[in-house]
């Protein structure tokens, strides 16, 4: 009799590990897909605002997502990619956080989301970016802050998202992306 048994328990066995491992499958994907979640919000404030580039400015008492976090990095990081004047007196508004300069719209160079600026790891570091059927390289020069905002140190600007690549006239001038489609571009870069 225990053994007109063993092929059912068998059976259940086998059915209750498929089920648990995708249960596990299913919660570690949630667990991927939930990785890089907003840390809070920062409540915009208005001032000057400089719209060199078509920059979004801060609106009073709009409530910005604040993050510490972006995607994971791969060897083809999915971003998207905006435009940034690093020179004095353009968008950016001070010098670049990782060498304290200003840089010229003619020099190919970049400011990350937070979190994958990482507390300035990659500063002075290369990256790939590919766009439009091309690739350029540009530096790491600057954080495109996804928590701070609004306020005169960042040009009455909300936090970036957590998915930029912040690039100089130079990075989409070389991409050779149309002058009506330069704004928000969707890119892939990686480390070079």
């Amino acid at each position: 009799m225990a053994t007109a048994r063993f092929p059912q328990l068998a059976i259940m066995a086998i059915a209750l590990l498929a089920a648990l491992s995708s249960l596990s499958l299913v919660a570690s994907h949630r667990f991927m897909v939930g990785s890089c979640r907003a840390s809070g919000h920062l409540r915009g404030k208005t001032g000057h605002c400089n719209t060199e580039n078509d920059s979004d400015c801060c609106e009073a008492g709009k409530m910005y997502p604040q993050y510490r976090c972006s995607p994971p990095i791969t060897s083809n990081t999915r971003a998207t990619m905006t435009i940034n004047s690093f020179a004095k007196g353009g968008d950016g508004g001070g010098p670049s956080e990782c060498d304290n300069k200003y840089h010229s719209d003619s020099e190919k160079v970049v400011a990350l989301s937070t979190g994958w600026y990482n507390g300035g790891s990659r500063c002075l570091n290369y990256i790939n970016i590919n766009a439009n059927g091309k690739s350029v390289r540009a530096k790491v020069v600057d954080e495109c802050d996804s928590v701070h905002g609004c306020d005169a140190d960042h040009d009455f600007q909300p936090p970036c998202p957590n998915n930029i690549v912040d690039a100089s006239p130079a990075v989409w001038k070389a991409l050779d992306i149309p002058e009506s489609q330069v704004g928000d571009y969707d890119i892939t870069w990686s480390d070079a």
